[in-house]
């Protein structure tokens, strides 16, 4: 399975039409229907439904896609970081979720690219798991993350900001006029929670003897559907305090407060690009001088 017919193959699945992709790639197309089908032939299967006007992947097809991006990403990525240069550049990959940290996150950025302004950057949004098999597989030099963090398998620079819990709720409910919600006030009601594992038991040794009152409505990844479910009223949606208001629902701090540290984290084995490794190094130092640097 050759480099080459993948980036052809990513080029078909992408077009839907053979003759617009062998325009593109400057082929024939005969030539790029041949390449295709040494392909099916080679691993085996159908990769694509072939109709009159367009082509259709078929379940080996997405599959093969998702993999051929995979592919193709982490050897252009390792071309980017081979390059030899005279001055830094090149491209750094950085994942985060929706944290207030992204702001300090920018900053620190902002002033990097101050120095080394021929540096490009490439922002990754997701959930921590997607970030972190992301970091796995290579496709992202570091990740903005939440603690806890398995330092057995990243390294991490500690930013100096914590990310407050608090719940989304209607407007026209009575906690929103509440100052904080304890556990007590949370107990036996619907919610809606994250679903990465760590932070819900973070979230169980915050109701403590409520734990097993716990009424799970909805969970998810993606704080902006979740709020959708919350103004319906589905549920009260547990979440980070961001700098952002949504229509019809107000913020209320926990209490005791819960916050969370968030990291810039990336995997211990891995040998960063000259690029990246510098962008660590000034980050070091940037953290290390906070108070020249607010937030």
């Amino acid at each position: 399975m050759e480099f080459r017919t993948l980036k052809y193959f990513l080029t078909v699945a992408r077009e839907e039409n053979i003759t617009r992709a062998a325009a593109l790639l400057h082929l024939t197309q005969p030539t790029l229907s041949r390449q295709l089908m040494q392909l099916e032939e080679e691993l085996g299967v159908k990769l694509f439904r072939r109709s009159q006007h367009h082509i259709v992947l078929t379940e080996a097809g997405m599959l093969l896609r998702r993999r051929a991006q995979e592919i193709v990403e982490l050897a252009e990525k390792t071309a980017r970081e081979l390059r030899p240069a005279e001055e830094v550049t090149g491209r750094i990959s950085i994942g985060s979720g929706d944290l207030r940290s992204m702001t300090y996150l920018a900053k620190l950025l902002a002033a990097f690219h101050r120095q080394h302004p021929r540096v490009q950057y490439e922002i990754y949004s997701g959930d921590s798991d997607g970030i972190k098999e992301r970091i796995e597989q290579g496709l992202l030099d570091m990740g903005l993350l939440l603690e806890p963090v398995d330092t057995s398998r990243y390294q991490i620079l500690r930013l100096p900001v914590r990310e407050s819990w608090g719940v989304l709720v209607p407007e026209d409910s009575p906690l929103a006029r509440r100052e904080a919600v304890t556990p007590g006030d949370l107990a036996d009601s619907p919610l809606i929670l994250t679903t990465r594992e760590l932070m819900r038991r973070e979230m169980i040794r915050w109701f403590g003897p409520y734990a097993d009152r716990i009424q799970v409505a909805a969970s998810g990844n993606l704080p902006y559907n979740q709020t959708q479910l919350a103004r319906e009223g589905l549920g009260i949606y547990l979440v980070i305090r961001l700098d952002c208001a949504y229509d019809g629902l107000r913020f209320v701090p926990l209490s005791p407060p819960l916050e969370s540290g968030t990291v810039l984290a990336w995997k211990k084995t891995e040998v960063l690009s000259a690029t990246a490794a510098a962008l660590l190094r000034f980050a070091e130092k940037y953290v290390g001088g906070i108070s020249d640097h607010p937030v």
